[in-house]
């Protein structure tokens, strides 16, 4: 670049730097006027385009840069940000290549074209890329790059099962073709031993390991380690691996715990089927011992510095009991209570820490007198609260005693007594913090946890909704004194969705701050099943905003991920790249991403007047995420078990409890909504896979056997494991969206333009819009506008039962749920029924024409919709009304009143009476607000759609 053009472009750069788009374009125009044939300048306004959203104008500049084959570096630079931004992934591939069959002796050019293969993730090419600069450059990073594209295509789920192996035999032999051993760098070894894991070439991969470097290698690198052990399971070697732990155990005083598990795993590996051969078990009574007596000095050494010498022996002693010689390794030979003893010690030096629950839970599920021993030795521990230590000890006392509870101990007046305790000992305990900063989490939270779980299990037994109260009452009053809680505000957050309060929910989601992948795997807290509690209609948008927000996650992943394998490839870090594919796979398809998209169209249809802009936007993004599941199984990144469980071991999990409806919503519930909501906005387009070919922007998932079959046969496919995830209501709404959809599908075919008249109109919309034809489309000549076929019209049916009693029947099933406590389910069943109405409209969007439904002799058809439409308006206003009528009886002095009374009881009298009463208040008028404006809005959604 000339000094001049520098000089020239460098305020481009800037204003696209600091996002002053307009800016960029003016100075990119000022240029051109001069210059018409600048390219680099081209590419900088079509960035500066796509970033102002002008995509048409964009366009046309980018199909001319791309045609004439640029090879500077800036126009490619510049360029790759602009087909990024349009989602033209192979385009930005074929740009490279185009440059580098230019000029293949650039070896920078070589690298960008093998590096926009990785970034879009088309592994054999990059690994044809990588071997060819392999040979014309002759540097070993570039065999390497060559062997992990191999690796990679292997492990795509795209490649077939019998090409996998051939994939890594190929790694394999260009990983031994190198001029230098593999050793020479830690990432390059673990690359060549996943390499021989994955052929089952263990012997080979021994012979590395078995070498003096490669036992370095191992000592220092934890990734090849890692592959290490598992090539020593995988031969068999369980016996050398125990010894070899228990070297590093005793003379380095190494206390990982996969060393110890690995002395176990060895004292174990011959056990396996030793009824009736005395002298095996004999050998096995002797070595448990020797164990043991291992584990004992470890723990006598460590003292309370370190809990995994007593975790060890507890692990021993239960594989033991496994394989019946608990007693032989017993201290007095005839003695079944040693696991009771181990418990009991172990207790005794961990039990000031949080960590104990969660380490002697897989040992505590103990019968008849082994259970009485270890309950007796629990309840006798002393109620203190101070140190903080003993305060500890009581909360891990009150949890194991629950987690043990058997079904004939969970009781309602046991729980009562249970929930009654925990809050007392929590109200004392809280004491304790109460100097602490607002940073910092309070020592008692777990026991007002606890007490939160007794009373959700109160009201699972009882159906009672005071049980609620008491439990959001108490948990509020916990998180205000110790606001970083989490747990304590996911508890809440359930608990506010199953009141029905949205509000108050959004409230403490929102605190927890929310950040980066935990939009993914925290977000289906409050949005699962959120459509029901959006108060679009009325302007209120928060819980769209909710939705787009946490959707940011997916752009970043899509942007950076890629850029985070580059930087890996560059830096030889072979063993982080499988990683970083795999996060930006289960990332990009994410179940609670689709879900959440799935949520947002709900909510959107419920907001938004139905448009053919909005009906084709929603068409193309559903049917991405449709095809796309097709190709790869989505991936459930949901945490669930971030949410505390402390309920008994016999029952069920808090987070079964406290599920909205009872259920979850998985990749049955997507697939049965996709399909749904796909096929109507189908029925309502013009758009069908060749007008989506020629007008799509952006790469699409490819065609495989798994979508080859028509679009329209996979969306009437239904199984039964997809509906059993629906709830009742659900299934009902399904089963009518079905029914609608078979009984206009034929008309919807009959009217639809043919692809070349749906072009032909985007054309022209194109030129006018740019200046520009789209390229490729040819517009043919019409006779008059019309489009009227020549095969007869099909005949009109009557419309379906389901379809005509669909809302007559729901509101009967509203008149049935209205009655509960909790308007959650009266909400659900109200905003299916609008749902029902926008598919109506919907379905019959097509038909609003006088001109169509003249042309095409529709008459019969349309005079169908009338009286369901009418039904359906009579009967949503009616439920309408009914749910501000029940506003009515929220955020009054009576509902406040009912909610503190029900919170007067036991230890619950001893909060502070006004913070209850503000908690009842705010719980109240979120109810009010809710139902209030969710009536409103139906009645505002309806009116969108005059007769």
């Amino acid at each position: 670049m000339s000094s001049a053009l520098d000089r020239q472009v460098r305020p481009i750069y800037d204003a696209l730097d600091t996002g002053s788009n307009k800016s960029a374009l003016v100075a990119c125009n000022k240029i051109l006027k001069k210059q018409p044939k600048n390219v680099l300048v081209k590419a900088l306004k079509a960035l500066a385009l796509v970033r102002s959203q002008k995509v048409e104008e964009s366009l046309v500049l980018c199909d001319e840069i791309l045609a004439s084959k640029p090879t500077d570096d800036g126009v490619l630079s510049a360029m790759m940000h602009v087909l990024r931004g349009l989602g033209r992934h192979k385009d930005t591939v074929q740009m490279f290549e185009e440059a580098f069959k230019k000029e293949p002796s650039n070896e920078d050019l070589g690298n960008q074209t093998f590096l926009a293969n990785v970034r879009a993730g088309h592994w054999k090419t990059a690994q044809q890329v990588a071997t060819k600069l392999y040979k014309q450059f002759r540097k070993e990073q570039y065999l390497y790059w060559s062997v992990m594209a191999a690796v990679l295509q292997a492990n795509d789920s795209a490649t077939p099962a019998n090409m996998r192996t051939m994939l890594y035999q190929l790694a394999l032999r260009l990983i031994t073709s190198s001029p230098n051993p593999s050793f020479n760098q830690a990432d390059r070894f673990h690359l060549h031993l996943s390499i021989l894991r994955e052929l089952g070439s263990y012997d080979d991969a021994l012979k590395l390991l078995d070498s003096e470097i490669g036992k370095y290698i191992c000592a220092a690198s934890i990734v090849c380690n890692e592959v290490r052990r598992d090539i020593w399971r995988a031969k068999g070697l369980l016996q050398e691996e125990g010894k070899r732990a228990e070297t590093l155990i005793v003379e380095h005083n190494d206390r990982n715990w996969l060393e110890l598990l690995a002395v176990l795993d060895a004292t174990f590996a011959s056990a396996s089927d030793l009824a009736g051969d005395e002298t095996r078990k004999s050998d096995l009574v002797a070595e448990c011992l020797r164990v043991q007596e291992l584990l004992d000095s470890i723990a006598a050494k460590d003292g309370k510095s370190d809990r995994s010498g007593p975790l060890a022996l507890l692990e021993l002693e239960k594989r033991a009991r496994q394989y019946g010689v608990s007693t032989a390794c017993s201290a007095s030979g005839t003695d079944d209570g040693r696991i009771v003893e181990l418990l009991k010690d172990y207790f005794g030096r961990i039990g000031d820490k949080a960590c104990c629950y969660e380490d002697l839970l897989p040992y505590v599920l103990l019968d008849g007198e082994l259970a009485s021993q270890w309950a007796s030795f629990l309840e006798a521990v002393a109620s203190s609260y101070s140190p903080q230590s003993d305060l500890q000890r009581l909360i891990n006392c009150h949890k194991l005693l629950r987690y043990s509870l058997q079904p004939s101990e969970v009781t309602v007046e046991a729980e009562l007594s249970h929930a009654d305790i925990y809050t007392k000992h929590y109200l004392e305990g809280v004491q304790l913090g109460k100097n602490l900063a607002v940073t910092d989490l309070q020592p008692a939270d777990d026991l007002a946890i606890l007490a939160g779980h007794a009373f959700v299990n109160l009201w699972t037994m009882t159906n009672e909704e005071k049980y609620l109260y008491n439990a959001v009452s108490l948990l509020e009053y916990a998180v205000a004194r110790s606001k970083p809680s989490f747990r304590i505000r996911l508890m809440l957050i359930r608990i506010y969705r199953l009141l029905g309060a949205p509000a108050q929910a959004i409230e403490h989601y929102r605190a927890m701050q929310i950040k980066q992948i935990q939009n993914d795997t925290l977000s289906h807290f409050l949005l699962s099943r959120s459509s029901p509690f959006s108060l679009a209609a009325t302007g209120d948008l928060t819980f769209m905003t909710e939705h787009i927000e946490s959707s940011q996650i997916y752009l970043s992943n899509t942007q950076d991920t890629p850029e985070y394998v580059v930087r890996a490839f560059n830096g030889e870090k072979y063993s982080q790249i499988p990683e970083f594919v795999i996060f930006e796979n289960r990332v990009e398809c994410s179940l609670q991403r689709n879900i959440a998209k799935l949520e947002h169209t709900r909510m959107r249809l419920g907001f938004d007047l139905v448009s053919p802009e909005i009906v084709d936007m929603e068409l193309i993004d559903l049917k991405f995420i449709f095809d796309r599941g097709l190709l790869q199984d989505h991936f459930d990144n949901r945490d669930f078990d971030v949410l505390p469980n402390y309920q008994p071991c016999s029952g069920p999990s808090l987070n079964e409890q406290t599920m909205l409806f009872g259920k979850s919503e998985g990749q049955g519930w997507l697939w049965s909504f996709l399909k749904v909501y796909i096929r109507a906005f189908q029925h309502a387009s013009d758009l069908d896979d060749t007008v989506e070919e020629k007008l799509l922007i952006g790469d699409r998932p490819k065609a495989t056997e798994a979508n080859s079959k028509p679009l329209k046969e996979r969306l009437c496919t239904r199984s039964d494991e997809e509906l059993s995830e629906l709830t009742e209501d659900e299934l009902t709404f399904v089963r009518y969206a079905d029914a609608l959809a078979e009984w206009l599908e034929p008309h919807h075919d009959y009217v639809r333009p043919p692809p070349s008249v749906v072009l032909a109109e985007a054309a022209k919309q194109t030129e006018l819009k740019t200046g520009h034809p789209l390229k490729g489309i040819e517009i043919p000549t019409t006779n008059g506008g019309s489009h009227k076929k020549d095969e007869e019209a099909p005949p009109v049916a009557d419309p379906p039962a389901l379809v005509t009693s669909f809302f007559e029947n729901m509101t009967a099933r509203f008149a049935q749920v209205k009655s509960g406590q909790s308007p959650a389910a009266a909400l659900y069943v109200a905003a299916l029924m609008q749902e029902a109405f926008v598919l109506l409209m919907l379905e019959t969007f097509r038909f609003k024409s006088n001109s169509v439904v003249k042309i095409h002799k529709l008459g019969n058809l349309v005079a169908h919709f009338k009286p369901i439409k009418a039904q359906a308006l009579a009967s949503i206003k009616d439920v309408a009304e009914q749910l501000v009528k029940m506003s009515e009886s929220e955020g009054t002095a009576d509902r406040r009143k009912e909610i503190v009374e029900s919170c007067a009881q036991g230890s619950m009298k001893e909060l502070d009476h006004d913070f209850i009463l503000n908690v009842a208040k705010k719980l109240s008028d979120s109810r009010k607000v809710m139902l209030e404006g969710f009536g409103k809005g139906i009645l505002r959604v309806v009116a969108m759609y005059p007769n």
